[in-house]
């Protein structure tokens, strides 16, 4: 099948380069497309200079907006399975096609790359895993889908689910919010184990006590999600 890797960038001069030549060792035989969400570093000039496939947006978007850009892209040029995988290096290529294979069975419309299944490797921090437990048991109340790592960028879509993206996607916290829209329009959401790193270099734009605020706020959203959202397109349920 012909598949693209969406991988969004904001501010990762120091991992973008080894994250594509990693991608393109790994997994020579897809396609990539990275998305500059109006860095301020070095990170376009990086991009330029390597001859990395890539596009810059004018203003800067947010992760979600940089994700939905690559969805778009994705649909316009007639992508079987979208890839989001992060710009930071946490997410191993190695395991690029363990997150696609049920997609590519029809078995899945989206499939979740999770670190929680086998435990193995880098397991984040306690206090974010705190908070992945009580969203990941929010989001099982409010849809009545059960998914361990809801925060994990490296998931795959089929082609109905990048349309729908493409068209509708959070912009603030896309990652739990995208399982919570998925799932009440009836798409078949699920997860393969992964093994992920901790990151190359940088620094997590979500820390310390932003963790706690993160986690409130996407608790609120995705309780106004189950009462607003609205099949836009989605498969009835």
């Amino acid at each position: 099948m012909k598949i693209l890797v969406i991988i969004p960038c904001y501010n990762e001069e120091e991992n973008i380069l080894r994250v594509v030549q990693r991608l393109q060792r790994t997994c020579p035989e897809v396609d990539y497309l990275v998305v500059n969400d109006c860095s301020t570093d070095g990170s376009e000039r990086i991009l330029r200079e390597h001859g990395i496939r890539h596009v810059t947006l004018p203003v800067n978007l947010g992760i979600g907006g940089g994700v939905q850009t690559g969805y778009r892209y994705a649909v316009e040029n007639g992508y079987d399975i979208a890839v989001q995988m992060d710009g930071d290096g946490q997410h191993d290529p190695a395991y690029l096609h363990a997150v696609t294979a049920p997609v590519e069975a029809g078995e899945l419309d989206m499939c979740i790359g999770s670190r929680f299944i086998t435990k193995e490797g880098f397991q984040t921090s306690f206090m974010r895993r705190f908070g992945i437990n009580i969203l990941s048991a929010l989001i099982f109340v409010l849809s009545g889908r059960r998914v361990r790592d809801v925060t994990s960028g490296f998931r795959a879509t089929g082609r109905e689910m990048t349309a729908y993206f493409a068209d509708h996607y959070a912009a603030d916290y896309p990652e739990p919010e995208a399982i919570m829209a998925a799932t009440l329009n009836g798409f078949a959401v699920g997860e393969a184990p992964v093994v992920m790193e901790e990151r190359m270099g940088g620094v997590s734009s979500i820390r310390s006590f932003k963790s706690a605020y993160y986690m409130i706020k996407v608790s609120l959203a995705l309780v106004v999600d189950r009462f607003s959202i609205r099949q836009k397109g989605g498969r009835a349920k």
